[in-house]
């Protein structure tokens, strides 16, 4: 018989086993001491977030998070690269894995928007210049095509890049804790 402990992550509530417990506190502990004191709520917010959404991906039904589950997250975000010394519980430091790419989704980029991010959005979609997109804006604007409308329609559609996690998958970048404490940051600049 196994004690089981009731947690909240990412304001989500989650039943975990005793060794999952011990190494995710543990992770997000050494998560927290590589973090600067200016913004560690936010980057440990981002953090926890991209946590329970793993967490309800892997569950499937099942009720309680495992040890399993807990390593598989682990390896699947990384451990940044300050506490590759630094780490320490009840989990073995996940094995390096190649860098996959993730898949692309189009949002609005408010980090580099004119208007409203539409232009940004979709050079980093299509990983091309934004200088290039914004020009091809202008020129089907002025010849009176619909260049306008499908701006407009865009801006309405595509969601804005708000969260760390979002903005890895605008550039098609693996969600890992690295990538998410450095959009974490650059947001607040």
């Amino acid at each position: 018989m196994k004690k089981t402990v009731n947690v909240a992550i990412g304001g989500r509530s989650f039943i975990l086993d005793e060794d999952a417990y011990n190494a995710l506190a543990s992770y997000l502990d050494s998560f927290k001491a590589g973090v600067g004191v200016s913004g560690r709520s936010e980057v440990m917010d981002e953090l926890e977030m991209r946590i329970a959404d793993l967490f309800r991906e892997k569950l499937r039904g099942r009720e309680v998070v495992d040890i399993e589950i807990v390593r598989s997250v682990i390896s699947q975000l990384g451990m940044p690269d300050w506490q590759a010394d630094n780490v320490s519980g009840s989990y073995s430091e996940p094995e390096p894995q190649p860098e996959v790419r993730s898949p692309r989704r189009l949002y609005r980029d408010p980090d580099n928007n004119m208007l409203g991010g539409v232009c940004s959005g979709l050079s980093l979609y299509f990983n091309i210049d934004v200088v290039l997109v914004r020009i091809l804006f202008v020129v089907a604007l002025i010849c009176g095509t619909a260049g306008f409308w499908i701006y407009i329609v865009l801006w309405i559609i595509a969601p804005a890049a708000r969260t760390a996690a979002e903005k890895c998958e605008m550039r098609g970048i693996p969600a890992t804790a690295e990538n998410i404490r450095r959009f974490s940051e650059s947001k607040r600049r």
